[in-house]
């Protein structure tokens, strides 16, 4: 995976580690957020396993 430039404008930006949910990631926001459209984007490559 190569990493590539985005450019978007923003209201608010979060940094936080996703932790494990189960079968999926999860990453909470503030509950101001709920039934807003957010963007999550990856930040460190993925280990190849």
């Amino acid at each position: 995976m190569k990493p590539f430039t985005v450019t978007i404008d923003v209201y608010d930006t979060i940094e936080k580690e996703v932790s494990n949910g189960g079968s999926s990631g999860r990453v909470f926001v503030p509950k101001t957020w709920a039934g807003k459209k957010v963007r999550v984007i990856l930040l460190e490559p993925l280990e190849e396993e």
